[in-house]
């Protein structure tokens, strides 16, 4: 039976999007994502702040069973191919650190990770849950998306249906259902 946190902690309250949003390793393998949700997912990062509106972050949507998709799963290291392949799409996030002329976007990997998180809570509202991965071979993936130069992929993402937890392994099955954030007072700097 497909778990959904519902009960986190949080020290105020927030949007349920928010507290109940979760990186899942189970995803359903029989969800197909539609082209309306890749579409809205898509327009959410798109819409995303970005620092001058240099909108520096490059996106490639792959659903399960394509070439596309194939190729940004065959990237994926180790314990990310475990779990991944029931995921209903992956999306590759890249960012252009530079303009065309070669002058440092200082803030591309802040805006960047903007286009993720509303990608990520578009998913949340239409009932998804994502996965970011870092581990994915980056060399790989440059020369299968033809990357042009100064764009650098940071992210591979699993995008799907929450699935059932029993299909996991028992290591990854409590890595899953630990969810737990420092103290606000660790995270919050303070005149020195």
């Amino acid at each position: 039976m497909p778990v959904t946190l519902t009960d986190t902690e949080t020290r105020s309250e927030i949007h349920p999007l928010l507290s109940t949003r979760w990186s899942t390793r189970a995803f359903d393998p029989e969800h197909v994502l539609d082209d309306g949700a890749a579409a809205r997912l898509l327009e959410a990062a798109r819409w995303s702040p970005s620092a001058s509106n240099t909108q520096p972050w490059r996106l490639a949507l792959a659903l399960r069973g394509t070439p596309e998709h194939q190729v940004l799963f065959d990237s994926l290291m180790g314990f990310n191919r475990a779990w991944a392949a029931s995921a209903s799409a992956l999306v590759l996030v890249a960012v252009q650190r530079t303009t065309p002329e070669g002058k440092e976007l200082r803030w591309a990997d802040l805006d960047a990770g903007q286009a993720l998180a509303h990608l990520t809570v578009q998913a949340a509202a239409d009932g998804l849950v994502v996965h970011s991965m870092g581990g994915f071979e980056v060399d790989a993936v440059r020369a299968a998306y033809d990357v042009p130069d100064g764009v650098e992929p940071l992210v591979v993402v699993a995008v799907g249906r929450q699935g059932d937890l029993s299909v996991l392994d028992e290591r990854t099955r409590e890595r899953e259902t630990a969810r737990e954030r420092l103290p606000l007072p660790e995270l919050v700097l303070r005149l020195a």
